[in-house]
């Protein structure tokens, strides 16, 4: 996974992980069996006051759908008790901690400063009477990797219950936290836009009626003269998923598209909060809560922030600010990481309660070379690999070992492979290393076999010297079994490549990070969508496909501000709620490709349907509700409740809930005006693990919404 330092505890990354192993970050590729990167700087930290910010003050909290007053005289005198309270805190540094010095104040998500430690011991500033908590800056990275997704995720539907494309989205501010936003692609141009009052901010030769944002943030914006312009890939191809004008035309490597691509909400604005400028790869605590500040300020009402880092617990501030800001009226959907496979692996801010967090499913589409052996075709991905500079033709040369093809990890026979195309499979080791040694047992290009369901993925090297420079691609693997019988045939590589399209859709992608959450054991990802061979807009008028739950946040964001603008009164909770309650279920497929995926920590709720969320009647606060971790011994009995809000239509009128999986726990429920109250008992002895099941919520005979309700047996 390609990661990209951000903000507060953890590391935020532009989400683009495969399955196993490589995937594609920023428009470039990641090799099998990469490295994190860091995940705290111990030479800074954010410092949270005594006293609640705005977004939760009781005299400033704005009323659900409603935005802080910031002209109000309440607010700003609250402002300045909190300047105040900021202000001896630093004075108390100067007498206790002369070395330490604040380099950022907040007051909307957080209240809090950012603090330059200069060999201040962390202890020493949480010692302060004035301070609540201190904790080192986490680094995040961005998470990597248009339009069958539309039509996976029905929002193209969903936009004839708004008036039709011309009016998703309109008049919704959406913020990309991100890489920045190339404002001159043709996806946004800003034909037919004005500015919104009050608007443009930032740079303003960055931005456009259709870009009305442009700011950047990052401590060492002045010293490397650092601007909101978009150098890397990331951020401009997220900004294409959430609102990429109507039917834009699009050419990858030299071929033509067959379809116009939009973006979830065509018709929305955006903001280009640029966390990670120039080649920067790495955003601190304090930018990416900065960034935040200052889009809720602006006004956005959807922030995407496809980036993600390790989580720290309920006491981790960056997803405490993304909770209080969605408080205060705004939604933010984060990725989940691209950690897995396997619990426990969500990253931060995406682990956040109140955070609309997307896990990733494949898209069934791609550009790619034909390889053609014994009369089948088959689609060969590259990525940062050497390609057929002319078609080529050589023999097919499999390679074995104890009889089932070899991972050549280890180096092969001394021209074994010589004027052969060889062909061998994904795994154990990076991609670099395997074509290496094909490539030195005489190989003139090199077939690589995937080894998860699905279409094959975009390849990327391991950084290590003397890449290999033979031409080497993935293919999907269902071709296993017709290559390997191919042994020694006429195999064809064509230079000319071709627009494919596959039944492989909604997999479950293998690096999409899984809950329950660390110390309370909440469920995430709350839904799934399109986060695997998703193409968008990249800076310079180009087009990629990317992968990773990047990729699978600005659907969601998307998907956010095509609610609003349906709903403007909505409250943030009630956003989330409409797009995590009614998504589809039963329609998701593990890894495996044949199996029916069922793990709330890997699916949520299930996939994201816009057209039901649009539609949505009630809403649900919390959106899934986890009793956390129950000794397998105790015998304990719980209640939790969920806060239900009439949204259109006929309220709901009763709720069901299913059996539990696992044995030894079971749950109630009942409703009762608008509240629902869930019952778990855990006998003693419980089995150990998972123990969820389904809240259905009823108006009449018709569902109207669904939740998972979890245990975790210890």
């Amino acid at each position: 996974m390609k990661r990209l330092s951000g903000a507060l505890l953890g590391v935020v990354a532009l989400v683009l992980t495969i399955a196993v192993a490589g995937a594609t970050a920023g428009g470039r590729t990641v090799s099998d069996l990469g490295s994190a990167g860091p995940t705290v700087d111990a030479t800074s930290a954010i410092v949270q006051l005594n006293g609640d910010p705005l977004s939760t003050y009781v005299k400033t909290k704005p009323a659900p759908g409603k935005k802080i007053d910031f002209s109000s005289n309440t607010t700003k005198s609250y402002r300045a008790q909190l300047s105040a309270l900021r202000n001896d805190f630093k004075q108390w540094l100067k007498a206790n901690a002369p070395a330490a010095k604040v380099t950022g104040e907040f007051d909307i998500s957080l209240n809090a400063v950012a603090v330059q430690l200069n060999g201040t011991n962390l202890g020493t500033i949480a010692s302060a009477p004035m301070v609540k908590t201190a904790q080192y800056e986490g680094i995040y990275h961005p998470l990597d990797n248009n339009d069958p997704d539309l039509a996976l995720i029905h929002a193209i539907d969903a936009w004839s219950q708004v008036g039709g494309p011309a009016n998703a989205g309109a008049g919704v501010k959406v913020g990309i936290i991100d890489t920045g936003i190339d404002q001159t692609h043709p996806c946004f141009d800003p034909a037919g836009y004005s500015y919104p009052p009050g608007f443009p901010k930032g740079t303003t030769s960055l931005t456009t009626a259709k870009v009305i944002v442009a700011k950047v943030f990052n401590n060492q914006a002045n010293r490397f003269h650092y601007t909101p312009e978009a150098i890397q890939e990331h951020g401009t191809h997220v900004s294409g998923t959430v609102a990429c004008n109507l039917d834009t035309p699009a050419v990858v490597a030299g071929v033509t598209i067959p379809y116009g691509v939009s973006g979830v909400a065509p018709r929305a604005w955006l903001g280009n909060y640029n966390v990670f400028p120039g080649q920067d790869d790495n955003a601190r605590s304090e930018d990416i809560l900065n960034a935040l500040d200052a889009a809720y300020e602006d006004g956005m009402d959807v922030i995407n922030m496809s980036l993600g880092g390790n989580a720290h617990g309920v006491q981790d501030l960056l997803t405490n600010a993304v909770d209080d800001l969605d408080q205060a009226g705004m939604v933010s959907a984060v990725a989940a990481g691209n950690s897995g496979p396997g619990h426990f692996t969500v990253e931060s801010p995406g682990s956040a309660a109140r955070a609309l967090t997307a896990g990733a499913m494949t898209v069934g589409h791609f550009v790619a070379a034909p390889i053609t052996v014994g009369g089948n075709t088959f689609a060969g991905v590259s990525g940062d690999f050497a390609t057929v500079p002319s078609t080529l033709t050589a023999p097919l040369g499999v390679v074995l070992s104890s009889g089932a093809l070899s991972t050549a990890c280890s180096p092969l026979s001394g021209g074994s492979l010589t004027g052969k195309i060889a062909l061998i499979s994904r795994g154990a080791c990076t991609f670099s290393t395997k074509i290496r040694n094909a490539e030195a047992a005489g190989a003139v290009a090199t077939i690589v076999v995937n080894n998860v369901a699905g279409d094959a993925t975009a390849m990327g090297q391991d950084g290590t010297p003397n890449q290999p420079t033979k031409p080497a691609y993935m293919v999907a693997l269902a071709a296993k079994a017709a290559l390997m019988a191919a042994d020694g045939q006429a195999t064809t590589i064509s230079a000319t490549l071709q627009y494919f399209t596959s039944p492989n859709s909604n997999i479950m992608a293998g690096f999409s990070s899984q809950g329950p959450t660390d110390v309370d054991f909440r469920v995430k990802p709350d839904v799934v969508a399109p986060g695997v061979n998703v193409l968008s807009s990249i800076p310079g008028n180009r087009w990629a496909f990317f992968q990773g739950t990047s990729m699978a946040t600005p659907h969601l964001a998307g998907s956010a501000a095509v609610v609003i603008g349906a709903h403007p009164t909505w409250s943030a909770a009630a956003v989330r709620s409409a797009i995590v309650n009614t998504a589809d279920q039963g329609v998701l497929l593990n890894s495996n490709g044949t199996t029916v995926a069922t793990d709330p920590n890997l699916i949520g709720a299930g996939r994201d349907n816009l057209l039901s969320a649009v539609t949505a009647r009630v809403g649900l606060d919390p959106v899934s509700l986890s009793f956390g971790a129950v000794p397998s011994g105790s015998g304990q009995s719980k209640i939790g409740t969920i806060a239900l809000t009439t949204l259109s239509g006929a309220s709901a009128t009763s709720v069901t809930i299913g059996s539990s999986t696992g044995t030894g726990v079971s749950y109630s429920a009942a409703l009762s005006g608008n509240t629902i109250t869930i019952g778990m008992s855990a006998a003693q002895g419980a089995s150990g693990g998972d123990h969820q099941a389904t809240l259905r919520v009823f108006s009449g005979a018709t569902e109207i919404a669904h939740a998972v309700v979890y245990t975790l047996i210890k």
